[in-house]
């Protein structure tokens, strides 16, 4: 069977395009107009992944990719025409995997579509045994982070920098290898999303997020976890 993808996008040529787009590439593409017809599509035909539009008629986009995320580990590739850091960050913190702000390029988008796919069609390379950093425990087992008895609720990206950056506290990963090591993509210009990740990490984990004491920036390098 192939591989199947969903575009939710209400601009008909907008989503012809991408529809031709992922016909040429071998995929088989739905397209849907609105935000109620992707949770109903997605609930039927369980794609292998969601191209989503934010601004979307009858349901939003952030609620749709809320609803799913709770329902499905699909991975999600949110196209948005927002580029402010809050409505990304927002994004991100819903549940979507990746984002892409318009206008966008064609090889671009196909790109992103590929990694997300190669991404759940193998394991993703983070250590299993569970660390206790800084005062709380991240499990990739069980894909928990806690503090005491308090799960942290962490979204599927925001964990897996989380995990790779506790298995080996102290030492500074780049941006391109915290890609690399999370999410297999080996030169890709999407080095923000590790940026949006971290932001959000740090506003549920750090008592001060203005003034991280664990979730440390190395300027010009990347990130650490100092325990």
């Amino acid at each position: 069977m192939r591989t199947q993808v969903l575009i939710a996008e209400d601009d008909p040529r907008q989503a012809e395009g991408v529809r031709r787009y992922l016909v040429a590439e071998g995929y088989e593409a739905l397209v849907v107009p609105d935000g109620r017809a992707a949770i109903d599509t997605v609930r039927r035909e369980r794609p292998d992944l969601l191209i989503l539009d934010v601004m979307m008629p009858k349901v939003d986009g952030l609620d749709v990719c809320r609803v799913l995320r709770a329902e499905y580990d699909l991975p999600i590739l949110v196209l948005t025409a927002r580029s402010s850091e809050e409505d990304l960050l927002l994004g991100l913190d819903l549940g979507a995997d990746d984002y892409l702000t318009k206008p966008y390029s064609p090889r671009e988008l196909m790109a992103r579509v590929r990694t997300l796919l190669r991404r759940t069609s193998r394991a993703v390379t983070v250590d299993h045994r569970v660390h206790a950093v800084a005062g709380f425990v991240v499990d990739p087992v069980r894909r928990e982070v806690r503090r005491g008895d308090t799960v942290v609720v962490c979204t599927r990206g925001e964990f897996e920098v989380l995990a790779t950056l506790a298995a080996e506290p102290g030492r500074v990963f780049t941006r391109r290898q915290l890609l690399q090591r999370t999410r297999g993509w080996e030169s890709y210009p999407t080095d923000r999303t590790i940026d949006m990740h971290v932001l959000n990490l740090r506003r549920k984990l750090e008592s001060d997020p203005a003034r991280p004491r664990h979730l440390i920036t190395v300027y010009g390098v990347g990130y650490k976890l100092s325990p």
